[in-house]
């Protein structure tokens, strides 16, 4: 990491110093309204703000809690130990969790040389990010469509293990110089920014972290879907992973909401529509480039998405 971007992060803040200096617990005029155990976006975001960051505050336990915002913790350098929804998270340097609004969070005593970064997103920030995921469904997609919700289909969190992806590590600190500078048009930076990271994201989800079994064949399906679109089969998946294939097939209906074919034909009418725009194949040489043998199959289902004829989209999108 840069390392005026990195000084700037490990420098102890006001509160780590009353910390050090005797202070026992966290001061939640910080962070919290009355009572409650939520940790609220107006006192960390300026007005107008739909992101920010705040150094993660070290030297402390920091109690459960929920936000009533979308958190993702980049690791800097070191370790921290997080406890969202009773499982225990390693976040080691380089790794990003991300956390709904629904999550319970805790976090366990960080030392000065274990620096993180949390940023502090409003769902609305993700809406632009968002549209650069297209239709596709992957476990990142479907965690950004809960948080702008406000509901968690699944775990309530995303931990991926991209330390040695560098194209992550490099769109992360882009990230963070836009969020720490404000260059001219930094809300666009930053959601363009986003976008990127996301798209990257979703290309290494063999990086993330599955909480079970079950998830962990379904993020297995998805990166297979990913490269085998034209020709591979939930048979072949199902004996890959050693599964029984109806119970694969009823747990990619249950965690996506699609069976494994309309997952398979949104990829492929997707990858088709990329041919159609970025080459100068035919309509037929493209059908047979994203699996398909019947071409009158593939005009009607890519009328249907499309509202148009393969033809019409690809003068169209010209």
């Amino acid at each position: 990491m840069d390392s005026a971007i990195l000084h700037t992060l490990e420098t102890i803040t006001e509160e780590e110093q009353a910390i050090l200096d005797g202070r026992m617990t966290i001061d939640r005029n910080l962070y919290m309204q009355g009572q409650n155990n939520t940790i609220n976006a107006r006192k960390l975001l300026s007005a107008g703000k739909l992101i920010t960051l705040r150094p993660h505050t070290r030297f402390i336990h920091f109690p459960e809690h929920t936000h009533d915002y979308v958190e993702v913790i980049y690791m800097c350098t070191g370790r921290t130990t997080h406890i969202v929804n009773g499982n225990l998270i390693t976040l080691d340097q380089g790794e990003l969790l991300f956390l709904n609004q629904s999550a319970t969070h805790e976090v366990c005593k960080a030392d000065r040389s274990d620096v993180a970064v949390n940023l502090i997103v409003l769902p609305a920030f993700f809406h632009t990010p968002l549209m650069a995921l297209g239709d596709e469904e992957t476990p990142l997609r479907r965690f950004l469509m809960d948080c702008l919700c406000g509901h968690s289909s699944g775990a309530g969190y995303l931990h991926f293990r991209v330390s040695a992806v560098t194209p992550v590590q490099n769109l992360v600190e882009n990230l963070l110089y836009i969020l720490m500078y404000e260059p001219s048009h930094k809300r666009n930076m930053s959601q363009m920014t986003m976008a990127l990271l996301l798209l990257e994201l979703t290309c290494h989800m063999e990086s993330l972290v599955a909480e079970n079994e079950e998830q962990a064949a379904v993020i297995f399906v998805l990166s297979y879907i990913e490269t085998h679109y034209a020709d591979g089969s939930l048979s072949e998946v199902a004996e890959l992973l050693h599964h029984d294939l109806y119970w694969l097939s009823r747990e990619i209906k249950r965690r996506t909401g699609k069976t494994y074919t309309q997952l398979v034909q949104e990829k492929r009418l997707a990858q088709a529509a990329f041919l159609l725009k970025n080459t100068d194949g035919n309509v037929d040489q493209v059908a047979h480039a994203v699996g398909y043998e019947n071409l009158g199959y593939f005009h009607r289902i890519f009328r249907e998405a499309f509202g148009v004829s393969p033809r019409n989209y690809r003068l169209q999108i010209r």
